[in-house]
């Protein structure tokens, strides 16, 4: 029985999709009734100002080792096979037909969104979930097309999430219970065996990161804003989660374009999603008041945070559930955001990374080849809860700052990249927000303020005539002192009570780099290979 619940174009119905059997089919609902169906089917609670909160079970986040793609001519060719997991287009098929089967009497709950804010390089994809809270998450995290598109709304491609169908390794071809599979011939992607919402979001990035490199377009794992003053005085700012990119890019002093996925083309740049997706541990209304106001705003989805029975009131400080604890909310909630998610070519390419050694400083300016290195090698710490068994911060080398999502090789991202930052003269930048006055366990984390104040200082222009130092590990370039910023935190040893513990810990962690960049040597120009020569 398909029963027609809101706008949609009538030509494409489910059935056209091969799909049949269930019971109702709700075509974009909007967030009041999606609340309203999860509440009724026990899917989550209702909690302060009208937001849901739902746990998603042993799956608190990504499970990257569960994701695969299909061999194809084509993709047996392009994609990056040493980080990507194979599956045959006879595995997808029966996995596709068995997850059908296994809807067969279910109700489903559709989304017809957007991926890219420019028209030119957007594609249309259709969320096909059996979780309303699903549905109003990726109502939240894709883009909103108005009633008046829909009803002449076409797909590129589509996505079936259904968390009770488990998958068969056997049968299916993947590694466990647990699938993501990607099929770009069929323009389809199957996910089963897991509650947490963020494999939506991701799987159309991966999507992206294949399809717009063909174009000349760069996908980036990066947030976005831009000056109030002066709109082409944009930066961006790539990291792996937990490295502040959604934190540092709600700047109240200019204006969010997105928090976490944008593409970069000779027009400027445009956000991939139209909301975000923030982590919530020790989130508080002085530090972060934007983002903490969304915690208590109509529809927010908050994934598994503590929160009291009675009052509904959030632990912001309590992760006996996860670390990764986080809240989905349409873009618009942030008061400073952009309506169009589109701005100029960025001026600043700020590369952020979480230093658990504590041994990087603060901030450094990059020269391109430099800038290269870092991007390629996207060292960084794996925050606690991100993906399934990180405990605590795992020293780690993503490259591109995104290696889960990338499904080319990584030296494409990396070219493209380069003839960007060239073409556009844009100012390179790295900047710590890990640790200072230690390792992991021993100093701190950096302080929100300070790296703030250097984010400010390096995009505003106050340090265009600054002085700088060489850094005696990476070679990059610090500056001696910054406005508002104690002078102690920009040198990461001068931060160390053993010194020599600091040149043991930095010696270790270059050796990491140069064993790590290895791979990378043989696709490279001579000045990316040197950068890290001191």
């Amino acid at each position: 029985m398909n029963i027609n619940h809101g706008t949609f174009n009538p030509n494409l119905t489910l059935a056209n999709q091969g799909i049949s059997g269930f019971n109702k089919a709700y075509y974009n609902l909007q967030e009041p009734d999606l609340i309203t169906h999860a509440l009724a089917r026990g899917e989550g609670e209702l909690g302060i100002g009208g937001t849901f909160l739902v746990e998603t079970g042993k799956f608190t986040g990504r499970s990257p080792k569960d994701k695969h793609i299909v061999v194809s001519e084509e993709t047996a060719q392009s994609v990056w096979w040493e980080r990507n997991a194979k599956m045959s287009a006879e595995k997808f098929d029966i996995l596709h037909q068995d997850m059908l089967n296994h809807i067969q009497g279910k109700d489903l709950f559709v989304q017809d969104l957007y991926g890219g804010a420019d028209p030119k390089y957007r594609i249309g994809v259709r969320v096909i979930t059996e979780y309303s809270w699903h549905n109003l998450f990726i109502r939240h995290l894709l883009i909103r097309p108005e009633n008046s598109e829909l009803e002449r709304y076409t797909n590129d491609f589509s996505i079936i999430n259904i968390p009770s169908f488990s998958a068969d390794p056997n049968r299916h071809g993947c590694r466990s219970e647990t699938v993501i599979a990607i099929n770009f011939e069929r323009k389809l992607i199957l996910i089963g065996g897991t509650e947490y919402a963020g494999e939506n979001k991701k799987a159309v990035f991966t999507v992206l990161n294949y399809l717009l490199p063909q174009v000349g377009v760069m996908p980036m794992h990066c947030s976005a804003n831009v000056s109030k003053e002066n709109p082409d005085q944009t930066a961006i700012f790539f990291g792996l989660s937990g490295t502040g990119k959604t934190t540092l890019s709600s700047d109240p002093n200019r204006i969010l374009i997105g928090d976490d996925e944008h593409g970069w083309s000779d027009d400027g740049i445009f956000n991939f999603e139209g909301g975000c997706y923030a982590k919530t541990i020790n989130l508080s209304a002085t530090k972060e008041p934007e983002i903490f106001n969304t915690t208590s705003m109509f529809s927010t989805v908050i994934e598994n945070m503590v929160y009291n029975n009675k009052t509904k009131e959030l632990d912001f400080d309590d992760d006996s559930l996860t670390a990764n604890m986080r809240a989905a909310y349409p873009m618009h909630y942030i008061p400073n955001s952009s309506a169009s998610g589109r701005s100029s070519q960025p001026n600043h390419m700020i590369l952020l990374t979480c230093d658990a050694f504590g041994v990087m400083p603060p901030l450094a300016k990059l020269t391109p080849a430099q800038a290269m290195y870092h991007f390629l090698s996207g060292f960084t710490s794996k925050a606690a809860g991100t993906e399934r068994g990180i405990k605590e911060p795992e020293p780690t080398f993503s490259t591109c700052f995104g290696a889960p999502f990338l499904p080319r090789p990584p030296e494409v991202y990396g070219k493209l990249l380069g003839d960007k930052i060239a073409k556009g003269g844009t100012t390179c930048w790295l900047v710590n927000t890990g640790w200072t006055g230690g390792a992991y366990g021993v100093g701190s984390r950096m302080p929100i303020n300070v790296t703030r104040a250097l984010l400010s200082a390096a995009i505003n222009g106050s340090l265009d005539q600054a002085e700088f130092m060489k850094d005696p590990n990476f070679g990059f370039a610090v500056p001696k002192a910054v406005p508002g910023v104690d002078p102690s935190y920009l040198n990461p040893k001068d931060t160390w009570a053993d010194k020599n513990a600091y040149d043991e810990a930095a010696s270790k962690l270059v050796n990491l780099f140069m064993e790590n960049f290895e791979q990378h040597l043989p696709n490279v120009d001579s000045d990316v290979k040197s950068a890290l020569i001191i």
